[in-house]
C-alpha cells in the first residue's frame, strides 16, 4: 500500500535530518515533509473519509429528528390551543398530543440508535484499519533499531 511507503519516507526523513546539537531535536527540509503528509492525506482510505462523513451524516440526522419532533410537538400543542374547550374535544386533543409526542421520540429514538451503530460500525473499520498501519509503523520502527 502506498501509504506505507509514504509513512517510510517520512520516516526516512526525520532519520536523515540534520540533528541539533545537545538536544533530541532534527532539522528537516519542510518542504519535503509537507510534500510527504500531503501524499499521505490524499491516501488515506476511504474508510477514513467515510467515517467523518457518518459523523457529520449523524449529526444532521439527528439534528434534523430533533428538529422535526419539535415541530410535531408544536403542531399538537397548537392544534390544542386553537381546540374548543368542550370537553369532548379537549380530551380528543390531550390524547392526540400524547400520542403525537410518543411517536416523534420513538422515531427520534430509533433514527438515533440507527445512526450510532452505522457510525460504530464504519468507526470500528477505521479503528482496525488505524491499528494495522500502527502495527506496521511499530514494525518498520523496530527493524530500523
Amino acid at each position: 500500500m502506498e501509504i506505507f511507503t509514504l509513512l517510510e519516507n517520512l520516516e526516512e526523513l526525520l532519520e536523515s535530518g540534520a540533528k541539533v546539537p545537545f538536544s533530541s531535536k532534527v532539522m528537516v527540509d519542510i518542504e519535503e515533509l509537507r510534500e510527504i503528509l500531503e501524499d499521505i492525506r490524499l491516501k488515506l482510505p476511504d474508510e477514513l473519509k467515510q467515517a467523518k462523513w457518518v459523523k457529520e451524516e449523524r449529526q444532521r440526522i439527528i439534528s434534523d429528528a430533533e428538529k422535526e419532533a419539535e415541530d410535531m410537538i408544536k403542531d399538537a400543542q397548537n392544534k390544542i390551543v386553537n381546540m374548543v374547550d368542550d370537553n369532548v374535544i379537549t380530551k380528543q386533543a390531550l390524547s392526540q398530543k400524547e400520542e403525537i409526542i410518543e411517536n416523534a421520540n420513538r422515531v427520534s429514538k430509533e433514527i438515533s440508535t440507527g445512526t450510532r451503530d452505522y457510525a460504530d460500525a464504519i468507526l470500528g473499520k477505521v479503528e482496525e484499519v488505524l491499528r494495522e498501519t500502527l502495527d506496521v509503523v511499530h514494525n518498520n520502527r523496530s527493524e530500523l533499531k
